[in-house]
């Protein structure tokens, strides 16, 4: 006997016309039935063009032909009215967190970049700046968020069962890191990563936040994948070193993003370069690498950040530098890329 989710999972093979992802995803599929050998589907479309509206309704009806037992299928396509606002945007149906208006995915293609230095000095940055913020630890495998922004207290329970997340320096944290004992390990398969990141997403109370930053594990998996389905992104930062062992990763990074309809807000370049004390700069991993690539694929160049000890103490002890000197050289680089970061949402 065929279920709901037999059907939804066959018609994740139908993508959007023009786009990779599929109609699920884009949270098309309102309605499904079976009974007696026929599926009944409908479908809500954000946009007029009759051909998008035919290539879907061709292709779910094949998929949905394919499943044993089914004798007929009968496939509804809905379109806005000709009085109702359509959109070309087939992401409009998809479900935003409630409360906040803009969420960042903050990511790199491999690890040892400095991504999470990046993700939680930006985060207290826009909080400096007067923004209300939050920061969503998505790395399941290696959360360091809690250790980076000091905060050990579990998230407490609402009276809508919801998660309640602690602060660290005025900014609203969560992590499997804070649900978890300090060894306990995640080993944990696709499907477990989807559906906590989900939560993370959806239950949570994340109340009213100007921006919540989303620190990504490394690479092009299912945490990158679920953040991609479940919520509209206005956008990925990129973070890199120099040189091209890094770069040459980012590019993957990029290519994931692009596939998925979510635009580049730009490139930081970590570890830019190192100043000894008597002033001479060493560009330990060569220097430009960032800038460079930013050209390349005609994305903004947020900024660079040198390698200063503050930076890595502030990570080690829960203080992220901007917190601890705000007006010293290491936090008016954070400054800098937060301010390019807005103009570039702008």
């Amino acid at each position: 006997m065929l279920t709901q989710a037999d059907i939804q999972n066959a018609l994740k093979a139908v993508k959007y016309p023009g786009y990779s992802r599929d109609i699920v995803s884009f949270g098309l599929v309102t309605e499904i039935s079976a009974a007696n050998g026929t599926v009944s589907v409908a479908l809500q479309l954000t946009s007029q063009n009759p051909d998008a509206a035919r290539q879907i309704k061709e292709e779910s009806e094949r998929v949905l032909e394919a499943l044993p037992g089914v004798n007929r299928v009968e496939v509804e396509v809905r379109q806005p009215a000709g009085g109702q606002v359509a959109s070309s945007n087939p992401f409009a149906n998809q479900n935003h967190v409630p409360g906040v208006k803009r969420v960042i995915a903050i990511a790199s293609g491999k690890g040892g970049v400095g991504k999470s230095t990046v993700a939680v000095n930006l985060a207290c940055t826009l909080k400096h700046l007067g923004a209300k913020v939050g920061l969503l630890d998505c790395d399941i495998y290696g959360p360091s968020i809690p250790l980076m922004m000091g905060v050990h207290e579990r998230p407490t329970i609402s009276a809508q069962e919801q998660l309640v997340p602690p602060l660290g320096h005025g900014v609203k944290v969560m992590s499997i890191g804070l649900l978890l004992t300090d060894e306990q390990p995640v080993i944990w398969r696709g499907p477990m990563i989807t559906k906590t990141i989900q939560q993370f997403l959806m239950a949570v109370e994340w109340g009213e936040l100007d921006f919540l930053l989303v620190d990504l594990p490394p690479g092009t998996g299912d945490a990158q994948l679920s953040l991609c389905q479940t919520v509209p992104l206005d956008g990925g930062v990129i973070v890199t070193t120099p040189q091209e062992a890094s770069l040459g990763v980012v590019r993957k990074g990029i290519a994931m993003f692009n596939k998925v309809n979510v635009p580049i807000l730009g490139i930081v370049e970590n570890m830019s370069y190192f100043t000894t004390p008597n002033g001479d700069r060493v560009e330990i991993f060569g220097h430009g690498g960032g800038q460079a690539e930013a050209g390349r694929q005609n994305v903004l160049f947020l900024g660079e950040v040198p390698i200063f000890t503050e930076i890595r103490e502030g990570g080690d002890l829960g203080v992220p530098v901007v917190v601890s000197a705000p007006d010293g050289p290491a936090a008016k680089v954070f400054i800098q890329i937060a301010a390019s970061l807005r103009k570039s949402l702008e």
